[in-house]
């Protein structure tokens, strides 16, 4: 194997200027949206948008490892789920002070994603799949066991959190600039980390692991590395939704919540990144607006989904490089 096919393997790739400038432009279109509700536009647009943003951090999350990874999580929601009852734990118990909680809710996100990561990866495909399925019904059970804190009927939380003793959570508007700034602030780190050289090795481990391997990279550490930081992104979106909600339940982490995260990146486009935010928003979005349309609205939604991924073969992000590139010809 020579050099110049290692090089290939983990070389950084050219983005068009096109694809660089769309999350700019996603960004930029969400923090105009408070003065489209100040001019007129219904103010449940505002909640609902920021909901979505914070789904949009956890999809993110999960791109980053089957996108950019090719590891199909479908316990992804643990993550959410964790971090949102560890949230609602520490609020219930007094600890409020968002500089002490949120850093321990990343470090127990990032020790039961090195533990489950740990044996996860050591297979593969299908296997895969289904033991962190698996792990995520273990945290969704145990969950439902806390019945100091709710069991199965949830959580609610009759406080937020606070920065320094402030209340930062309770203005509408604010809230949503503070889930934008997380938002921001994850695509960036995302989009720096496969830049990277770690995040090349992850992209070409998706391809071929065992010529990374021989390369002399340890595939299964990065794949590690990588499922870390996914589970704690996943958790800060977890504690932005308990925040949000005022109420934490098992269905956070549920094997249906983990199946819509995978959605969202699907129909955003896998591996764009700025695709799962577009996902997530249209997903949420399209959701709101079926539900005040039909009772039904699962049996169009779910077909709907369905028939856009197979027609569009990339997602939205997919369909719009297509529109630009005919509009280009």
């Amino acid at each position: 194997m020579s050099a110049v096919t290692t090089s290939a393997a983990i070389g950084r790739p050219a983005l068009p200027v096109a694809r660089r400038l769309a999350p700019l432009v996603i960004l930029g279109l969400l923090a105009l949206l408070p003065l489209a509700t100040a001019l007129g536009l219904p103010a449940h647009w505002l909640t609902l948008v920021t909901r979505a943003m914070i789904f949009a951090v956890a999809a993110l999350s999960l791109d980053l490892i089957l996108g950019v990874g090719g590891l199909v999580s479908f316990g992804h929601a643990a993550f959410i789920g964790i971090g949102a009852y560890g949230t609602g734990i520490l609020i219930t118990e007094g600890q409020t002070e968002l500089l002490i909680a949120l850093p321990a809710i990343l470090l127990v996100c990032a020790a039961f994603a090195a533990v489950t990561g740990y044996v996860s990866l050591r297979t593969r495909g299908v296997a895969f799949i289904m033991i962190t399925l698996a792990f995520g019904q273990m945290a969704f059970y145990f969950a439902q066991a806390l019945s100091a804190y709710g069991g199965d009927d949830g959580l609610t939380l009759y406080e937020k959190s606070t920065l320094l003793g402030r209340e930062i959570f309770g203005n509408r508007t604010g809230f949503y600039y503070i889930a934008l700034s997380t938002l921001a602030f994850c695509y960036w780190l995302a989009r720096r980390l496969v830049a990277s050289r770690f995040g090349r090795v992850l992209r070409a481990a998706r391809e071929n692991a065992v010529r990374v391997t021989v390369t002399g990279y340890d595939v299964d550490h990065v794949r590690l590395g990588a499922y870390v930081i996914s589970g704690m992104m996943a958790g800060l979106a977890g504690f932005l939704l308990a925040n949000q909600t005022d109420f934490v339940s098992p269905a956070f982490m549920s094997w249906q919540r983990s199946g819509e995260l995978i959605f969202m990146v699907v129909l955003g486009g896998v591996g764009s990144l700025h695709g799962a935010i577009v996902g997530a928003l249209a997903f949420l979005i399209a959701e709101d607006v079926l539900s005040a349309w039909t009772q039904n609205w699962k049996a169009i939604f779910g077909p709907l989904i369905v028939l856009f991924v197979l027609f569009t073969q990339g997602g939205i992000a997919g369909l719009m490089t297509k529109l630009r590139g005919r509009r280009d010809g």
